[in-house]
């Protein structure tokens, strides 16, 4: 039925896209993932056990894709402007939040593929372990496990490039 495939489309193709620029660091190849994960979903609604939870199986299809964008593309993600939450009205704030956030942006970028996965359900998607643990389709201890090396990564990748640019300041 396409009138409830469109519904089904409209409730989940925030949360998708979400999920696809997080990952991909691109909202152009978000936009390009979420069809992918759309047709996908279409092609193989019938495989989906309604025993299970739609969303879990859903992020886990974004995750995939989007993962498979990353290693087809494997290059830096731009800033994306739309995602970041609320317009900033004084021109000095909105340049250092841009700053920080392609830092950030650009650590979150250096962690392999299946822990930035996890990062960004939990920390961009709110997912709790146990449906990151569905959609990734791997034990809580993994996921709890992914999350502290993501972390302890971004704190070390941010200190180092944080102390780099204060060696290169310095006289």
């Amino acid at each position: 039925d396409m009138g409830a495939f469109a519904q089904l489309v409209g409730l989940h193709r925030m949360r998708v896209l979400r999920t696809a620029a997080g990952i991909v660091g691109s909202v152009h190849e978000a936009e390009d993932v979420a069809q992918l994960v759309f047709m996908r979903v279409w092609d193989h609604l019938d495989d989906y056990d309604s025993a299970g939870s739609f969303t879990s199986w859903l992020y886990r299809i974004t995750v995939n894709l989007s993962i498979d964008t990353l290693r087809r593309r494997r290059y830096e993600a731009e800033l994306n402007e739309e995602l970041q939450a609320g317009a900033r009205s004084d021109p000095e704030a909105l340049a250092l939040h841009a700053d920080e956030r392609r830092r950030v942006q650009r650590a979150v970028a250096q962690l392999p593929d299946k822990t930035r996965a996890a990062l960004i359900l939990r920390e961009y998607e709110q997912l709790s372990y146990k449906e990151i643990a569905e959609a990734l389709k791997i034990p809580i201890g993994t996921v709890m496990s992914r999350l502290n090396y993501a972390r302890r990564s971004l704190d070390r990748l941010l200190r180092e490039e944080q102390d780099e640019q204060r060696e290169a300041s310095e006289p």
